[in-house]
């Protein structure tokens, strides 16, 4: 029962998703961006998808890919959009893939997950001997985070607002939170950082900034992981060089 429930939660997430509207799709086109540094050469897993907006980067770069999406909807578009892909739809906790991968994305996926330790468990048991993870998720302790509690917006930085809500999201990561997840599924971490300098909500930005004031705001996230809006890891397996 509780699948079917989680089921329908995705589905009715799906049947009216954010994900790919407005500022999102560039923050997502940066985040690959800075993953692109770090592929691993050889076999691609992306876990939840969902608009496909990292998909068509992985597949113009991964010739051996699959993503794994939990929402009927979103996958069945996947395969119209991808036709040469595997879309597999399932749950991650049930997920089987019966091989491994030498690069695994989970874009915005652990913020959405009830266990994420057990995700990454499971993750790790996919991962090739020489593999990397790669994770992103929306940071707590973001400067439009912290502003929010200030202003009485929100209780604290790891309250859960509205979009976090329509999205699904069920906690707010911070760099600490997100690291100590990786090493308790027995990760080592090798890269750590984040991007986009964000103070202000996305409806502003889309109404006011020009492109080239958000790209400047993702560069310069770079430079102040900590405060930056969106947080990532690339890990691998403990004794992996």
């Amino acid at each position: 029962m509780e699948r079917a429930t989680e089921h329908d939660r995705l589905a009715a997430i799906a049947s009216d998703s954010w994900y790919g509207k407005g500022v999102n799709s560039t923050t997502v086109a940066y985040s690959m961006r800075i993953f692109s540094r770090y592929w691993r050469p050889g076999s691609c897993l992306e876990l939840g998808p969902a608009e496909g907006l990292a998909t068509a980067s992985l597949v113009s770069h991964f010739d051996d890919f699959t993503c794994v999406e939990g929402a009927e909807a979103f996958a069945v578009a996947l395969r119209e959009r991808h036709p040469g892909i595997r879309v597999e739809c399932a749950i991650f906790e049930e997920y089987v893939p019966g091989r491994t991968f030498d690069n695994i994305v989970l874009g915005h996926v652990l913020e959405h997950v009830e266990r994420p330790v057990e995700i990454l468990s499971r993750v790790k048991s996919w991962l090739s001997a020489s593999g990397r993870v790669f994770a992103l998720v929306p940071n707590a302790r973001s400067l439009h985070r912290q502003m929010g509690v200030v202003m009485g917006l929100l209780d604290s930085e790891h309250s859960l607002n509205a979009v976090d809500l329509h999205h699904g999201h069920r906690r707010v990561y911070d760099p600490e939170s997100l690291r100590r997840d990786f090493h308790a599924a027995g990760f080592r971490i090798e890269v750590s950082g984040g991007y986009w300098i964000k103070t202000v909500a996305n409806s502003q930005l889309e109404a006011n900034w020009s492109p080239e004031m958000i790209e400047a705001a993702m560069v310069v996230g770079e430079r102040y992981p900590d405060i930056a809006a969106e947080i990532y890891l690339v890990a691998g397996h403990p004794n992996s060089a």
